[in-house]
């Protein structure tokens, strides 16, 4: 029987980033603790991919238009995931609020080419090596793997707020970065691609052969990201210090 479509609020496993040049201590303790690697310092340039075959899916590769207002993707395509804020344990803020803090994610007023809604996280990175603070959302509920082989990559429109850093990097956990794919030994070094966000909306598109893993961490290290076995999408802030206010709409599959 189909699960009921509702607005509630999903456990989830978070998936922190880092931030650090002190490898190999903080890797290892990272490990040891389950939850924590460290990551390459430092954003992109605004690096925007777009395929020379890419298109559009049509209703099939929406992931979610935010229009609903609420916290579930939309249901097309075998898709069933959840949007969730998380952050570090070390001072960072954000809102809304994560799961852990009683928060319930919901989507704000506004969005890209005068829509209702979008997501919007803000909040402030806290200082220290290892911070970070983000939104992400599972293609599946309960979390699993997800087959999107038949796409090319992923598109959505972002900005950022007047007085927020620009610098986010989009995350794509697959099998082979994500815990829960019990492949990895230095998990959460998922595939990807750094942005750097302009106070307009912006469509960014990134095909799967585009996006890498950050460099001199994380095991294993394949040559490209799995698209048969991805968990979902995570837009991470992790500039220590930093203000954010990152605005995410219309999010999409794209076809080949």
């Amino acid at each position: 029987m189909p699960r009921p479509r509702h607005l509630v609020v999903h456990k989830h496993h978070p998936h922190p980033r880092s931030r650090s040049n002190i490898f190999p201590l903080i890797l290892l303790a990272g490990v040891a603790a389950g939850c924590i690697a460290p990551a390459s310092p430092g954003a992109g340039t605004g690096a925007v991919s777009t395929p020379t075959t890419a298109k559009s899916c049509g209703p099939d590769g929406l992931i979610d238009d935010g229009e609903d207002g609420n916290n579930l993707v939309s249901d097309v395509g075998g898709r069933g995931g959840y949007w969730y804020t998380f952050l570090d344990k070390v001072g960072s803020s954000i809102s809304p609020k994560t799961e852990a803090q009683g928060g319930k994610f919901a989507m704000a007023q506004g969005g890209a080419n005068k829509s209702q809604s979008a997501v919007n996280v803000k909040g402030k990175v806290a200082a220290g090596e290892i911070v970070y603070a983000g939104v992400g959302v599972n293609f599946l509920d309960p979390k699993a793997p997800y087959n999107a082989s038949k796409y090319e990559g992923i598109s959505f429109w972002a900005k950022r707020g007047p007085s927020s850093t620009g610098k986010v990097r989009l995350k794509v956990p697959d099998s082979n970065t994500d815990p829960d794919g019990k492949v990895c030994s230095a998990c959460f070094n998922d595939f990807g691609k750094d942005l750097s966000l302009t106070e307009e909306w912006t469509k960014y598109t990134i095909a799967f052969a585009d996006m890498r893993q950050l460099g001199g961490w994380g095991a294993p290290r394949p040559s490209r990201i799995e698209p048969q076995k991805l968990y979902g999408a995570q837009w991470q802030v992790n500039q220590p210090g930093a203000t954010y206010d990152i605005w995410i709409d219309d999010v999409e599959f794209i076809c080949k």
